[in-house]
This record gives C-alpha cells, sequence and structure tokens, in this order.
C-alpha cells in the first residue's frame, strides 16, 4: 500500500490504514519521544496520545510528498511531549545568566567512539529544559525565536538554555 493509499485509508478511519500507519511510524516516533520524555512509560503515554491525536485530525492533513506525513506526525508528538512536560511541571527553565559549568573540549577521537544511544542517553539525563531546547534547536532544526515563541521563553532564555545543555552534555562526556 501506498504511502497515499494509506493516508487515504485513515481519512476514511479504516482501522487497516491506521494500523499500517502505526507499525510503519511507531519505532522512529518512539525514539523521538524518547529524546523529550526519558521515562518509557511516560514516553509510551505520549506517543499513545500522539497517534490518537494524528488520527482524529486526519482530515487536516494535505499531502505534500514523500516525508510529509513523517513530519506532520513528528510536529504532532514534538506538541505532546512539551505539553505533557508542561502537565507535569517539568518543562523548568532556567534563567540564570551564566552557567556554573566548567567547560572541557570533547576530542573528537573520543566522540568517535561513542554509540549514537550513548549520546542520546547523555541528552535524555539533561535537566528538562536543557534538553528540550537542544533537541528543538538541533534536531527539530528551530531557530531560537521559534523555540521561544513554543516554550513561552524570550529568544535569550533559548540561547542560555542550549549554551548550558551543550556545556553539560560535553562535561558529561569527558566523565564529569
Amino acid at each position: 500500500m501506498t504511502e497515499v493509499q494509506l493516508i487515504e485509508g485513515c481519512k476514511r478511519e479504516e482501522s487497516f490504514a491506521q494500523r499500517l500507519l502505526y507499525d510503519r511510524y511507531v519505532d522512529s516516533m518512539y525514539l523521538l519521544c524518547l529524546r523529550y520524555i526519558p521515562g518509557t512509560a511516560d514516553a509510551e503515554e505520549v506517543l499513545s496520545d500522539a497517534f490518537l491525536k494524528c488520527f482524529k485530525n486526519m482530515h487536516q492533513f494535505q499531502y505534500a510528498g514523500e516525508g510529509s506525513m513523517r513530519a506532520w506526525l513528528s510536529r504532532i508528538l514534538i506538541n505532546e511531549c512539551l505539553m505533557f512536560l508542561r502537565r507535569k511541571k517539568q518543562l523548568v527553565i532556567s534563567i540564570e545568566e551564566r552557567p556554573e559549568l566548567p567547560v572541557a573540549d570533547t576530542s573528537d577521537t573520543a566522540l568517535d567512539k561513542m554509540h549514537a544511544s550513548d549520546i542520546l542517553d547523555y541528552i535524555r539525563k539533561l535537566p528538562t529544559g536543557y534538553r528540550t531546547v537542544l533537541n528543538l534547536f538541533v534536531f527539530e532544526e528551530l531557530g531560537h525565536k521559534e523555540i521561544a515563541a513554543l516554550l513561552q521563553i524570550s529568544e535569550n532564555t533559548s540561547k542560555s538554555q542550549l549554551f548550558k545543555a551543550r556545556a553539560l552534555l560535553k562535561q558529561k562526556m569527558n566523565g564529569g
């Protein structure tokens, strides 16, 4: 079944098409969710909510070529992650001007020896505010203006959170 046929089936609320769409994207969406929500039970709950919202609002989706479904579903999932963190009062943004972190250089050779899963584990262990801004900036490629609007913070706070996230990540990756 092509992606277009799958989407049309979901718009007609066909359970078979919904199951196929879910099976096609669940693994990548779960990994995306884990970048924002480190607890697996919470991540599964948010993932489920995102797919429900996707199916409920499928009539609004406009196919724009290969990858547009993944992008739309990713946006829904990220919004669900942010709403979850707000509901749980875990999305805390520190407004300190300067971090009190030693910034150590990460050598390319040390980074080359790390697996992607190790790096993601370090990211998951960052404080929620740092992790959220880092994910939005690095992986979702949003600018500070967009991040600020999405998180209802100032652009300078977004920049500060990213700086602190990177510094803490470097420190942790160097064994600190």
